[in-house]
């Protein structure tokens, strides 16, 4: 379970995120929605011990983020943020070699190898294993990053927009893929959506965020509710009933 507890950050006296206060379930797919500005990224960071807390507290599998050794903390808990600046001169191959890290430090070993070619297989990067990450098209090194961080096969997933420069044919591998990981390799996937609709797919809960706040937390049919996205978006949102889930309409 992640556990949050009141956790703020304070930007300035005008922007501030918090205090947030929830208890996302371990296993499954949660998404964090809301408009530009909610807190999503912040909230996903916090956990992540990629920013720290003003105040509060944040547990992942009953471990503190804040005190926790990052040694310890790296076997449970993996994120993948938004923007990353990786060296361009590495190849596909020894991208994804560094999820092994908190476990090999860079002495890769046979059984490391085994699970660097099963993620680069799982994410159709096999033919590309080989290539430099500056000779890849955005939506390539996108697989490469999320492949990288499922490599490192922590129970804990964070994602910060994981569809970032994937195009809908894609978008679709790729959720597909992460549900696949949720179910069958036990997975706990938090991640910061932009697209509602495809939250709504392929997730079990959604946590839509406003202001800094969280406005609402459940399942996908009790937050994809017309009056409830409405009031979070500020812009009217109808829901229509699609054959594999409730759609929303702008």
């Amino acid at each position: 379970m992640i556990n949050i507890d009141h956790a703020r950050k304070i930007y300035s006296d005008e922007v501030k995120i918090g205090p947030l206060k929830i208890d996302i379930p371990k296993a499954g797919l949660t998404s964090l929605i809301g408009p530009n500005g909610a807190g999503k990224s912040t909230a996903l960071l916090m956990i992540g011990r990629l920013l720290d807390m003003d105040h509060g507290h944040i547990k992942v599998a009953n471990m503190d983020v804040s005190h926790s050794k990052s040694k310890d903390l790296a076997k449970i808990l993996t994120i993948l943020r938004q923007e990353n600046h990786f060296v361009t001169r590495l190849t596909v191959r020894q991208l994804v070699g560094f999820g092994r890290f908190p476990y090999s430090q860079g002495r890769l070993t046979k059984d490391d190898e085994v699970i660097i070619s099963k993620y680069i297989d799982f994410f159709g990067l096999t033919c590309l294993e080989n290539r430099y990450l500056e000779e890849l098209s955005g939506g390539q090194r996108q697989r490469a990053y999320v492949a990288m961080v499922l490599c490192q096969e922590t129970e804990y997933v964070l994602l910060d927009e994981p569809l970032n420069n994937l195009d809908v044919a894609r978008s679709v591998q790729m959720m597909e893929h992460l549900r696949y990981a949720a179910d069958q390799f036990g997975r706990t996937i938090l991640m910061v959506m932009h697209d509602i609709n495809f939250a709504a797919k392929y997730s079990d809960r959604i946590c839509a965020m406003k202001n800094g706040e969280i406005a609402t937390f459940g399942t996908v049919e009790e937050v994809m509710n017309p009056t409830v996205l409405t009031d979070i978006f500020e812009t009217r949102i109808d829901i229509m009933k699609g054959p594999c889930g409730p759609v929303a309409v702008y």
